[in-house]
């Protein structure tokens, strides 16, 4: 069975105008002809219907790029194991997605394109359960973790901090997948605020969002000594270790978290990079964090913080959007570059400092760049509400 990517991606974009439809039939017909998984899956499936074709189109443009796929595949089915998906799992899933392109592309479906999607699909399950059979010999599908801070930073923001019951493992700039105690299989992802500790606990930088079950409960609900679960680190905007260029970080509302935690991992590691920390925000009230990071730049010399406003006339300091003012900023062309904060916003800045002369394998962001279209997965919480069972 033969994988032609470019077949897989010319019929995937025939697919994309009629998404919506095409995902709700999917899981129409998984559950049709598999009623027991309808219990992996929340009671409310239009985020989870957004989040199947989202992970579709990282696995069909991730195709040419195999070190990229199995590094995201792998990390998928790592975090699958928290639904309970098993080997059984991916058979049914295959045949539903097959049925549902055959079903949509109509006319246009042919044994070829068929052959390709059958050999994409098999190796990312491949992939995935073989990530999932490794990694459960070595840690727990999930882990418990107590709240032991929350700190309101303002009407719909608030930093949560939250004690592991055992070490959970990741690395500065990775998020991991977080489950409330309100909304059982409704898992959210959020990025961790701060770098490797020795006792173990991990920060979040949370935005209660209109209609967001998880972010409003952390927000509003949650309480020291409450309980919440944790799935496994994933995400690949770490530190790149083969490099010693200085930084230059920019972050747009709470994708400031994943960089305050690189920040801490250069103080950690000696502070031998010289780092450009660059926040944007609307109003100067939404610089939610600016005094923590004004007192650590203050404790090291080698961090210089600077905070950007958009839409406030009476902040005292730069204004306009992040993207606009890097020029105005410095030359960032010897650094490596962190982009972390809302999809448009990412998209936007990836693209200035591109055009500013940084070549574009040193620009790291948990962002897909998709024909002009970026989807940035780790900020918002919006996605993580169930098990995919199919190539992300």
């Amino acid at each position: 069975m033969s994988l032609n990517p470019r077949l897989v991606k010319e019929s995937f974009a025939l697919l994309e105008p009629d998404s919506p439809r095409a995902s709700a039939y999917f899981y129409g017909r998984l559950f049709a002809e598999h009623p027991d998984l309808r219990a992996l899956f929340p009671p409310a499936m239009d985020v989870q219907r957004n989040r199947l074709f989202h992970a579709l189109t990282t696995v069909v443009w991730s195709l040419d790029s195999p070190d990229a796929l199995t590094t995201y595949l792998s990390g998928l089915g790592r975090d699958h194991r928290k639904f309970g998906v098993s080997e059984a799992h991916y058979a049914a899933v295959g045949a539903a997605l097959l049925a549902t392109l055959r079903k949509f592309l109509g006319d246009r479906w042919t044994p070829e394109i068929e052959e390709s999607w059958a050999a994409a699909y098999r190796i990312a399950a491949e992939v995935m359960h073989g990530a999932a059979v490794a990694d459960a010999l070595m840690a727990p599908p999930w882990w418990i973790g107590e709240v032991v801070g929350h700190e309101r930073r303002g009407i719909d923001l608030a930093v949560v901090t939250v004690r592991p019951a055992q070490p959970l493992p990741y690395e500065a700039g990775q998020h991991v997948t977080l489950q409330v105690a309100r909304w059982p299989r409704m898992w959210r992802q959020y990025s961790i605020a701060n770098a490797p500790r020795a006792d173990g606990r991990v920060s979040f930088h949370v935005r209660a969002v209109s209609g967001g079950w998880v972010s409003s409960a952390l927000v509003r609900d949650t309480e020291v000594g409450h309980s919440v679960l944790l799935g496994p680190a994933m995400g690949a905007m770490t530190l790149a270790r083969d490099s010693d260029r200085d930084l230059l970080c920019v972050a747009g509302g709470t994708g400031l978290a994943p960089l305050k935690a690189l920040v801490e991992q250069v103080a950690a590691d000696g502070g031998r990079r010289r780092v450009h920390l660059v926040v944007g925000a609307r109003r100067g009230d939404d610089l939610y964090d600016l005094p923590d990071l004004l007192r650590l730049a203050a404790e090291q010399p080698w961090l210089r913080v600077v905070p950007v406003v958009a839409d406030d006339t009476s902040y005292e300091g730069l204004h306009g959007r992040v993207s606009d003012v890097l020029e105005e900023i410095g030359d960032f062309t010897d650094r490596e570059a962190y982009v972390s904060g809302p999809p448009e916003m990412v998209a936007e800045t990836v693209g200035r400092l591109s055009a500013l002369g940084l070549p574009p394998e040193r620009v790291h962001h948990d962002a897909l760049h998709l024909e002009g279209r970026v989807a940035c997965p780790h900020l918002s919480g919006y996605i993580g509400a169930g098990p995919l069972l199919t190539p992300p």
